[in-house]
């Protein structure tokens, strides 16, 4: 391990403003897709924590968690996340939108199973199912700025509801 200071990361919009505005594009999308949909902003939040909880995101994790917060999600549902499987605090809708996420996240481990496929598909229709996908997609892309760049999680504030 060396103790030179850290390499500075490019700043990715100042550098492609247009690729960097095309993501930003690409998110409001997605929520519209979810939004038309009538997916839940909150279970949206549980997608963005879980996928960037599962790719190691300390900067999404901060921004997410906080929105999630600023939303409603109560404490023990963010900190139990991370083993939903093991808990009571999630419904079957929720479970199978986090299967699907971690099916979405983790594509070159199975790809996505049947399985879960077919379990999402019994609690969504197929604009949802979309949106989830979109969702959950949208969320991988950024993690992976995020973390190429070295975002610092700590300073994102969210947006106060009025």
């Amino acid at each position: 391990m060396s103790n030179s200071a850290p390499i500075s990361r490019v700043a990715l919009k100042e550098i492609t403003p247009d690729v960097s505005a095309a993501m930003g594009s690409l998110h409001a999308a997605a929520v519209s897709a979810a939004r038309d949909a009538k997916v839940e902003p909150e279970l949206l939040e549980l997608i963005r924590i879980r996928a960037s909880q599962i790719n190691g995101c300390a900067f999404c994790l901060d921004m997410h968690t906080k929105d999630a917060r600023a939303a409603g999600e109560t404490e023990q549902r963010i900190y139990a996340l991370n083993a939903w499987r093991e808990t009571p605090f999630f419904t079957g809708r929720e479970r199978a939108a986090l299967a699907l996420t971690e099916a979405v996240t983790l594509v070159h481990d199975g790809q996505v199973p049947d399985a879960v496929y077919a379990e999402a598909a019994e609690v969504f229709d197929e604009t949802q199912i979309a949106a989830l996908i979109w969702a959950a997609t949208v969320i991988n892309a950024y993690n992976r700025i995020a973390i190429a760049t070295r975002m610092a999680p700590g300073g994102y504030r969210p947006t106060p509801k009025n």
